[in-house]
């Protein structure tokens, strides 16, 4: 299976084009950032920054907490369109290293839409899209129409996350390096030989980030971004901090609530990470959520789900020995499954799965390939973001864990038998996201509890692929009796708002109106 093995299981770029899709925009192209040209928005609500009621952000100095955002029209990135005159870019200026306060700093790209109705404003609502490394900046402007009830009574902000895009973003590879990987490098290795060149490629991407991005790798952690956010709220004159997470960024919500309880205000977490999971045990989460989708998007299209994943294996296997051409590039076995992977993550998208795996199946792979280059964030030109980058320097940064190969191997068996599609490739992911890492990542497991916390929603779908639906049960408990109160969607897909019409008047009751479901709550 020949790929890079870049992604920490199947969470990269797909996370942040489903908001979009949930939100009705239908294209991943013509991303957006901050800075340009024009007059600074002095508009009222860029107040003097407030006093939380929680911990403060770690003793911050006046000269950070004092910020007031210089807010301007945002520059177009080549290649796309800015956002509409609606939208104002601003950086916040955060501590490289919260252990020195006072030391180096680097900046936090926020991008705003006011609240339309603001003698009824809340106060700001901040999103998070997930990866980890999904960048706000970019995505909230093209996905801002699926929130335009809460953008009515809010102001909207997206940021992009420290190591993200604008916010001091890692970079490790260039595209050139990246398109041989793709050529050379076996996700799923079959020989000693392969084995090598695998481990090899994980070690040359993590140098790679040692040299373009060293001074920031052991600052990527999720609990620095939680910080980062605290003084974000400082910043933006609010008491309490009103956030939407999706995947990843359920994690870094649950974060924040438990290093700031008394300054959580309106929460809602969808697609919920499960925050009691190792590395391998988030892998054998998505061997189990990915399969469970694959075999009720069979079921969907009338086929048996057993024989139609042996179908999609003899398809693979194929592919292994004789990767298709398709202009000047192949599809390989681990692009095909990427392709496969990409349209479980939507039920509307289903029917592009089926159309690719039947071309596919009859000698043509552009279809399937194009849905791989979606999901890796590759654009036509073989231009690649660096979502992927930020992605790996989060999670390493956030794990001391450090799988082998010999680790890897005695998790096949296992996963094999739960998915014989995607098992095989999630096992042998464990060894190479982190290998000879060069940076150590932290050495305890992430604490959600939040004792004296708001109540935080935890929104978990029956049949989500990425985070599957028991991760928002175990989240729901982990933050504690009063806190995590559960919303189960039963449907399909990754993630419930915008797509779920129960899910969505739920938690527009609740950020609107404060209105705390029942525990359980169930939606379909």
């Amino acid at each position: 299976m020949s790929d890079a093995g870049k992604r920490k299981g199947f969470t990269g770029a797909a996370l942040a084009l489903v908001g979009i899709l949930a939100a009705g925009c239908t294209s991943p192209g013509g991303s957006t950032g901050p800075g340009g040209s024009g007059a600074p928005d002095r508009s009222a609500s860029a107040a003097p920054p407030a006093t939380g009621d929680g911990k403060p952000s770690g003793g911050l100095p006046a000269s950070l907490t004092g910020q007031r955002p210089d807010w301007k029209r945002c520059a177009a990135p080549e290649g796309g369109e800015a956002p509409g005159s609606a939208w104002r870019c601003a950086d916040v200026r955060v501590p490289l290293d919260y252990d020195k306060p006072d030391g180096e700093t680097i900046p936090v790209a926020l991008i705003r839409r006011e609240a339309g109705d603001k003698d009824r404003r809340l106060g700001s609502l901040l999103f998070n899209f997930g990866g980890p490394g999904a960048s706000g900046v970019d995505i909230l402007p093209r996905a801002a129409s699926g929130y335009g009830s809460l953008g009515r009574r809010y102001d909207l902000v997206g940021f992009d996350p420290r190591g993200v895009r604008r916010s001091a973003g890692v970079v490790c590879r260039d595209d050139a390096e990246q398109d041989a990987a793709e050529r050379t490098v076996d996700a799923t290795p079959d020989t000693a030989a392969e084995e090598k060149r695998f481990l090899d490629d994980a070690t040359a991407f993590g140098a790679g980030c040692a040299r373009r991005s060293g001074k920031l790798l052991p600052h990527t952690t999720t609990a620095d971004t939680a910080r980062d956010l605290d003084l974000v709220r400082q910043v933006l004159g609010d008491t309490r901090l009103h956030y939407f997470g999706m995947s990843y960024g359920t994690q870094l919500g649950a974060a924040y609530a438990h290093l700031f309880p008394k300054n959580v205000g309106r929460f809602v977490l969808d697609a919920v990470v499960d925050p009691t999971a190792d590395s391998v045990g988030h892998a054998r989460n998505q061997t189990i959520g990915f399969q469970r989708a694959l075999d009720n998007y069979l079921r969907s299209t009338g086929q048996d789900p057993k024989a139609g994943t042996e179908r999609i294996v003899r398809l693979l296997t194929r592919l292994d020995r004789e990767p298709l051409p398709v202009g000047d590039r192949k599809l390989t076995q681990s692009l095909a499954l990427t392709g496969v992977v990409m349209p479980l993550y939507s039920q509307q998208s289903w029917p592009l799965l089926t159309t690719a795996l039947s071309k596919a199946e009859g000698g043509d792979g552009k279809d399937l390939l194009r849905l791989a280059d979606w999901y890796d964030d590759r654009d036509e030109s073989g231009h690649y973001s660096t979502q992927s980058h930020s992605q790996r320097a989060i999670s390493c940064a956030d794990s001391a864990e450090r799988p082998t190969a010999a680790q890897a191997r005695a998790l096949l068996p296992e996963f094999r038998r739960i998915s014989p599609v995607f098992g095989e490739f999630l096992a042998w992911d464990t060894a190479g996201w982190c290998a000879n890492w060069p940076v150590k990542g932290a050495d305890t497991t992430l604490d959600v509890s939040a004792p004296g916390a708001a109540p935080v929603l935890v929104v978990g779908t029956t049949g989500d692929p990425a985070t599957p639906y028991e991760g928002a049960e175990r989240m729901a408990k982990a933050l504690g009796r009063g806190v995590g109160v559960l919303v189960s969607n039963k449907g399909e897909g990754h993630g419930a708002y915008g797509s779920s019409a129960c899910v969505t008047r739920t938690v527009d009751a609740y950020f609107l109106d404060g209105k705390v479901p029942a525990y359980g709550t169930e939606c379909s």
